[in-house]
């Protein structure tokens, strides 16, 4: 009986493909006969994000491979050979693997994008997206089995393609994912392809290390969606990392589309950490193991430690954590110069290995020496932004930000939320800087692992309520450091922190030294992107808080008109759907406006190259240098040209026009200015 309807499906065919090469529409009688509904087929990780429209030599299809003695194969290739070449090979299976730059069919390189049908692998002939129609998906329907899995290739922007063909996929069992198609020799038209509105705004830090830092890996990063490159001052030294600072800076003046990398320097500080080993030291459950202050001791049973305080930080009962807890130790007793251990949970330790005390931080400076020789050395680079590690209260930060203004340097100071003292003071901690990091690392290791997820939900919030950037980072993506697709549970934590409101989420050793950093950063962007789509930004106005009347100053008012002034703005691009076009010389205004998170892009214009880059690190914001004319309209004929040529506007859509009002551009008197324009060619 299967066997009579396919000879059945198959007779049918002809006429199937004269009529879907007509222009005519399909009839429902034909959906009904060949466009049987099946069941649903999709998991969260294989949700269809596929963009629109890709320029034709952006999008390649290639052949049909088959193996040798498949059923039918004569007339198929009869009857599809004005749509599909057909090739063969032998054997019952094939292998199909995917890198960073195409895939392989038993270890043949292919380029274009493929529909995997079990055994056998299937392209057809739209060459744009705009031309993947249900009528071209129809083909499949009467060659069995049915198609598993459609792998479309993509850009580095996506967007959901439209409700009627999600429908009609939906409908036939297609189980679809997207995976990014390397093959198109120019990235960055591809992705100038997306509108404005369909931009990821959550933006990615990604720490660049062996694996990533030549000048190769820098460009894919970024084409793959980095926006801030971070250096880890805890390794590496100042040769290595000025190579990296020139490559970003080399890559930000050949790009002046809005794709700004921002340089982030990381202070290694205070950490404590075990000596060096000839070989690392297998440690066992209950086994007795010791740490001592003495210099150079690497025994079985014995190691150093870097810190001659670590004696008096250390009490008995206390549990030391190796490595964020990858390996736990109780402490027994003490001695003068030794810390005396049982093991209770064991593992490998390795030379230089994280030490921390879980519930307690070290009483070392939060800024080292080291610290200071690394931070003179991003004075010198100009970098965008300091993570401060350990921070504990806020004098450091004032203590850094006095030096910083001494030396002249505009640098902003992001402290790294990872001591169990940093909690109670973290209101005046994130309030005396320029934004946090939740270093969920350390975190975990010195308070209880439970806290985490609380104290990162208090940290974000806290920043959004002040206005200042958060980043959420550790072990986003830590599988991919081996693996090259990650765990569904580390796809929902990149869904939370986007959720929550995080303006960054940050990769380490996923790109630092991982085997697989572009797919790392391109899974986090898709993921982000995914969530942001599903989120409902609806403009809030922010309460005014009732002041006495003494302190209703010129400044306060200012600020109050501000705010009101960045809400109305965002409620106006939410409920017209517009990008908003933003005018700013200090960046404050672009800040405000990410603050109220609106559901479309912000395109800040500033004539301040530092304020161009600092503004990469919050959500949603597309910075963009260009010189202000001393004519208002000129400036905005310009801005919106650039935002023609780069594709993120066309013809006819509207924009919100946005003018900063706490330092004037074109007019004598500090002022507020917003309108809503039409995009003329």
């Amino acid at each position: 009986m299967a066997a009579a309807r396919g000879q059945k499906a198959l007779a049918a065919l002809p006429h199937l493909v004269k009529t879907l090469r007509s222009s005519e529409p399909v009839s429902n009688a034909l959906r009904l006969r060949h466009l049987p509904s099946l069941r649903r087929t999709f998991s969260l990780y294989d949700q269809i994000n596929l963009i629109d429209s890709v320029p034709e030599d952006q999008l390649r299809f290639q052949s049909l491979y088959i193996r040798r003695g498949h059923i039918q194969t004569e007339r198929l290739q009869k009857y599809l050979s004005g749509w599909l070449q057909i090739h063969y090979f032998d054997g019952p299976k094939i292998h199909l693997r995917y890198d960073d730059t195409g895939f392989k069919i038993n270890n043949v390189k292919y380029e274009g994008s493929l529909l995997i049908v079990e055994n056998k692998i299937m392209t057809w002939t739209p060459k744009t997206f705009a031309e993947i129609t249900a009528e071209s998906l129809s083909i499949f329907k009467v060659v069995h089995p049915i198609p598993e899995i459609l792998i479309l290739g993509c850009g580095r922007n996506i967007q959901p393609i439209s409700p009627e063909l999600r429908k009609f996929v939906r409908s036939t069992g297609m189980k679809l994912e997207a995976v990014d198609s390397s093959n198109a020799e120019n990235t960055e038209a591809a992705s100038q392809v997306v509108s404005a509105n369909s931009r990821r705004k959550t933006k990615i830090v990604c720490t660049i290390g062996p694996s990533t830092n030549t000048r190769e890996m820098i460009w894919k990063l970024a084409d793959a969606g980095m926006n801030v490159a971070r250096m880890n001052m805890s390794h590496g030294d100042h040769q290595s990392h000025q190579k990296v600072i020139d490559l970003v800076k080399e890559y930000n003046a050949k790009n002046t589309d809005g794709n700004v990398i921002a340089i982030m320097l990381d202070t290694k500080g205070p950490e404590v950490r075990s000596g060096d080993v000839p070989e690392p030291i297998m440690l066992q459950e209950g086994q007795e193991f010791n740490f001592t202050i003495k210099r150079g001791v690497s025994t079985k049973d014995t190691v150093s430690v870097n810190y001659d305080d670590f004696i008096n930080d250390v009490e008995v009962g206390d549990i030391l954590l190796v490595d964020g807890g990858m390996m736990s130790l109780a402490v027994k007793s003490k001695t003068d110069d030794t810390v005396k251990c049982q093991v209770v949970d064991g593992g490998e330790l390795k030379s230089r290995r994280h030490l921390n005390v879980r519930g307690k931080s070290a009483t070392l400076p939060s800024i080292t020496e080291k610290d200071w020789e690394d931070i003179k050395f991003g004075v010198e680079n100009g970098v965008d932004f300091y993570a401060v590690s350990f921070v504990k209260d806020e004098k450091v930060i004032h203590e850094l930000k006095a030096y910083l203004k001494s030396a002249n340097a505009d640098i902003h100071v992001i402290p790294k939320i990872e001591s169990a003292d940093s909690i109670p003071n973290l209101q005046s901690i994130i309030a005396a800087s320029d934004g946090a990091m939740v270093a969920r690392g350390d975190l975990g290791a010195e308070l209880p692992i439970e806290e985490v997820p609380l104290l990162q939900e208090e940290i974000v919030r806290t920043c959004r309520s002040m206005q200042k950037p958060v980043i959420v980072a550790t072990n986003m993506l830590e599988s991919m450091i081996d693996h090259p697709t990650p765990t569904r549970a580390e796809v929902s934590d990149i869904a939370i922190a986007v959720r929550e409101g995080s303006d960054a989420i940050m990769l380490s050793g996923e790109t630092a030294h991982g085997k697989f950093p572009l797919k790392a950063v391109k899974v986090m962007h898709t993921v982000a992107q995914r969530t942001e789509s599903s989120l409902y930004n609806p403009a809030t106005s922010p309460s005014l808080v009732t002041r006495p009347q003494a302190l209703l100053n010129e400044e306060f008012c200012q600020s109050q008109l501000s705010k009101m002034f960045g809400s109305h703005a965002t409620m106006m691009a939410n409920t017209l759907c517009t990008p908003i076009i933003v005018f700013t010389r200090t960046g404050s205004m672009a800040v405000l406006l990410s603050h109220y998170r609106p559901s479309s892009t912000i395109f800040a214009f500033t004539n301040e190259e530092r304020v161009k880059q600092r503004l990469a690190l919050y959500q949603g914001v597309v910075p963009i240098y260009m010189k202000f004319s001393d004519d208002a309209e000129e400036t905005f004929s310009r801005a919106i040209s650039s935002l023609l040529s780069g594709q993120y506007v066309k013809e006819g859509d509207y924009v919100t026009l946005v003018q900063s009002g706490v330092k004037s551009i074109w007019r004598e008197e500090s002022t507020h200015h917003i309108q809503v324009r039409k995009v003329q060619g």
